[in-house]
């Protein structure tokens, strides 16, 4: 290891060495780093050399890009996983945890099936109307102003029933059909 180090720091001794300069029998000025014949040593100035200077001057973050470094846990409490819902309506609640508090300016948005189904909001109940019966994924994530998603729950699978639309005939009982 030792080694390596010390190669390394011979090579970069050299590499800033010296510097040289030609011309060709074209008349082209040519300048490298190693010696050719009728080359001249060319003395490079302080200012002439890249630097950067870097300063110490503390970053101050702004309270509204604070939001990035707190870092929230979404959960859905309700409905439980795999929970069986039975509204004719389509009607249920998506009540969310988040912890630390929700941050001023943070958004839960609800989506179902990878949609958003209810407006951006700051309170952790939402209240659906109007979904359709069968298998649905619910994600809830947590937005800043920008739409930016800083946190995401994870998805959530639930079943809706509705009783069916169509009706089916009454039977006719058997004796009706003989004509007894």
């Amino acid at each position: 290891m030792r080694f390596i180090l010390f190669s390394l720091l011979c090579i970069s001794l050299s590499s800033s060495a010296a510097v040289y300069r030609w011309v060709d029998e074209n008349g082209k000025v040519h300048y490298s780093d190693e010696a050719k014949p009728n080359a001249e040593l060319v003395e490079v100035k302080e200012n002439t050399q890249n630097t950067i200077v870097l300063n110490d001057t503390p970053i101050i973050i702004d309270s509204t890009s604070q939001n990035d470094a707190i870092e929230l846990v979404l959960s859905i409490v309700s409905p439980t996983h795999d929970e069986t819902i039975r509204s004719n309506e389509g009607k249920f609640d998506v009540i969310v945890s988040v912890t630390p508090t929700l941050p001023r300016g943070i958004l839960l948005a609800l989506f179902i099936d990878g949609e958003v189904k209810a407006q951006p909001q700051s309170s952790s109940t939402f209240s659906l109307m109007g979904i359709y019966r069968g298998e649905h994924i619910i994600v809830v994530k947590a937005l800043d102003q920008n739409g930016k998603v800083l946190a995401s729950s994870s998805p959530r699978k639930i079943f809706l029933h509705q009783a069916s639309v169509r009706r089916l005939a009454k039977p006719t009982p058997y004796y009706a059909k003989k004509g007894n």
